[in-house]
Parts: structure tokens; sequence; C-alpha cells
């Protein structure tokens, strides 16, 4: 169909899901621009899954060889028992995942993923634009930002987070829960690695009954080995959105755990401590000529390693939906977004926040072989 490039859409946040969005909607034709609360991003130090499901949507956009050139392909996700070391799934990926789900199965620099996404927008990208309110005159949209500065746009993508200021517009102020768990994350070198006898998986979690501990390398050069973990903590009585831990208290969460996690937490020079925060479930994905993606709308513990990649999922339905239903009549397209991503976003969401995902063996096929493209797309519910 014949695209209206004169609509103007306006792209909240230009994290992963934002990124994702607005590289679909310019390579399909789109007047997108995208606005950057922060003003600039670094390469801070964290790790990142992407599946098949989301490596087909790169390839869509060209990103997908740069993507994959820069990661490691582990050849299984390995679950091991925390404190024995026996395996308690061994889940095939490597050339596995090329041949049965159609794309590759990576681990990556959160930080190298997000400068390739990012590449494609441009001088469509702005930075230092903290959105302050929104103002729905029912014919476009008045974006109010921190700076003074004021756009309008016609249709308006929240892609802005757990804290989204787009949600908040939709649905009124509500601060996220605390969920009871924290996660720390460390980066920890090749060359520090090298000082221990061990051997180090390029993917694997540590589990026991109430906390576990993921592990994986992020660049394909092995010259980076991150982990992150998830630790029952009572209260979090922070303001700041992350502090620092300490090797001590690494000890001491993981007390008796096997000797390889002995040796990480020994190689680790310096690991934040991140709250792990939950929403209620959302009544609605948009209003009129607003809509919500990734952790704005829905988010989710990082316990399945999906959370991006649903973001990223999200993205894509959603500028399909725009393609295939049309942008005039914005309201039945983004109905048709929601009917065509709330149940596996939801079934995501579930299994991430319970924290059993590839625990024992299983079949991944449902989520890895996912393509966001493959089927007819569902009609909305009248």
């Amino acid at each position: 169909m014949t695209i209206d490039k004169q609509t103007r859409i306006a792209v909240i946040g230009a994290g992963l899901g934002g990124a994702a969005v607005a590289a679909l909607l310019k390579h399909e034709g789109f007047n997108v621009t995208v606005y950057e609360q922060a003003d600039q991003f670094d390469r801070l130090g964290a790790g990142i899954h992407i599946g098949p499901n989301v490596m087909k949507i790169f390839r869509r956009i060209g990103l997908e060889e740069r993507i994959s050139l820069m990661a490691s392909h582990p050849d299984f996700w390995f679950s091991r028992d925390g404190l024995t070391g026996d395996y308690m799934s061994r889940i095939q990926l490597g050339q596995h995942a090329l041949d049965t789900y159609g794309a590759a199965y990576i681990t990556i620099h959160r930080g190298d993923l997000h400068e390739v996404m990012l590449s494609p927008l441009g001088d469509d990208l702005h930075f230092g634009k903290k959105l302050d309110r929104i103002e729905d005159s029912g014919d476009d949209v008045g974006l109010f930002f921190t700076d003074g500065t004021e756009v309008r746009a016609d249709l308006v993508i929240g892609a802005d987070g757990i804290n989204s200021k787009v949600r908040e517009c939709l649905l009124g102020e509500e601060e996220p829960t605390y969920s009871g768990w924290v996660a720390h994350r460390a980066l920890i070198t090749g060359a520090r690695l090298r000082e221990f006898q061990a051997e180090f998986e390029p993917c694997v979690k540590w589990w026991t009954e109430d906390r576990h501990m993921m592990v994986y390398y992020t660049t394909g050069k092995k010259d980076e080995y991150y982990y992150v973990t998830g630790v029952p903590e009572a209260e979090w009585n922070h303001d700041a959105p992350w502090v620092e831990s300490s090797r001590e208290e690494m000890y001491s969460a993981f007390d008796g755990y096997h000797s390889t996690v002995q040796n990480l937490i020994a190689a680790t020079d310096y690991v934040t401590k991140w709250p792990l925060k939950n929403r209620k479930p959302l009544p609605l994905w948009s209003s009129n000529r607003l809509v919500l993606l990734g952790d704005a709308c829905h988010p989710m513990k990082p316990h399945m390693a999906q959370g991006a990649c649903m973001a990223i999922e999200d993205a894509a339905m959603l500028v399909r939906c725009m393609v295939e239903v049309g942008v005039d009549d914005y309201e039945t397209t983004f109905k048709y977004y929601e009917a065509n991503r709330v149940e596996r976003a939801s079934k995501v969401q579930a299994i991430s926040n319970a924290n059993t995902w590839l625990k024992t063996q299983e079949d991944p096929s449902w989520c890895y072989g996912y393509d966001v493209y493959a089927d007819a797309l569902t009609e909305p519910a009248k």
C-alpha cells in the first residue's frame, strides 16, 4: 500500500525498543523523529541475549550481519546446579539455532548492539529531550520537553521504559513496585578470567532454589565475560536507580556455590546492584494517537533473557500493522498491533517473572522459532 509519508510519527525513548521501531519505520519510508532524554549513550557494562526471533528482524533492516560479527555465538545454554555443578539442562543453540530457527542465537554487549541499532537514525535522533507533558488535541499531539521546546506529531510511540511518561499520560501516575529481588551486574575481562584455572562456559545459568547467576561472553573475541544475578532482598531503600555492590556482598549472596562461581566473584573488580521492578498488567496498549511498546507496556524480570527481544518484536509488529492496515485509521491499526502481541508478550512476561525458563530440559522453539512476519495478522476482537 502507499504510505502517507507526511504522517509525523514521534518516538519517545531511544532505547532498544525505540531504536528498533524508528529504524523499521524509516526502512518502510515513514516520517519518524526520535526524542531521547539522555544527553548521550555510553557503553555501559551490561550484556544481553538476542534470540533468532529478533535476529530475523535485524535481517529485515540490514543489521543482522554487523551485529552477528560482533557477538558471541554460544553452542548451548547450560543450566547447572549452583551447589553441585550438575547439569540441569543443555539447550542447543549455535548451528542448531541456525538450522532449526532460521537465525543465530547471540550474546552481546548491550552498548555495542545499541550503537548499531541507532546507526540508521542519523539526524532523526534528538538527545537531551526529556518529556514533560503531552497534550492530545484529537487532531494531533503536542509534546512539551523540559528544555522548553515543543513539537507536534500525528502519532506518538511510547518506548520510554518502565517509568514511561507516555504511559503516565494514558493511565495516570503510578510508581512501579519493587519485586523483592535485585540483580547484581559485573563485566570481567578475559585477562582476569585467564588468571583462574577453571572452565568458563560461553552461556551458563547457575541455579539454587531462591537465586541464580546468568553468565556469558559479550563479544566474539571472548574478551569480556558478564554476569547478572537474581537475588532476593526484602527492601530497596535507595533513591538511585542502582548502587555499587562489592565482592564481599557477592560472596555472601552465593555462599556455598560451586567453585567456578567463586572464581567469578574473585575475578570481579566492580559490581553494581539494581532493583527489579514490576507493574500491574496493562489495561490498554493505546489510546487515540498514543501507543506503547516494550517496558512501557509490559515490563518483566530479565530471567528469560527476552525483555529487550519482546520490545523489538513489539516494534516490528507495530510497524507491520502500520504498513498493512495503514496509518489513516490509526486506532484500528493499534488494535491490530495489540491483538497480535498481547498473548505472546503476556506469556513471556509470566514465564520471565516465574523464573523457570530452561531450568530443565525443554523445547524453546515456540520462543526462538517465532517470526513476526510469518503468519497473517489476527483480526482484533469486535
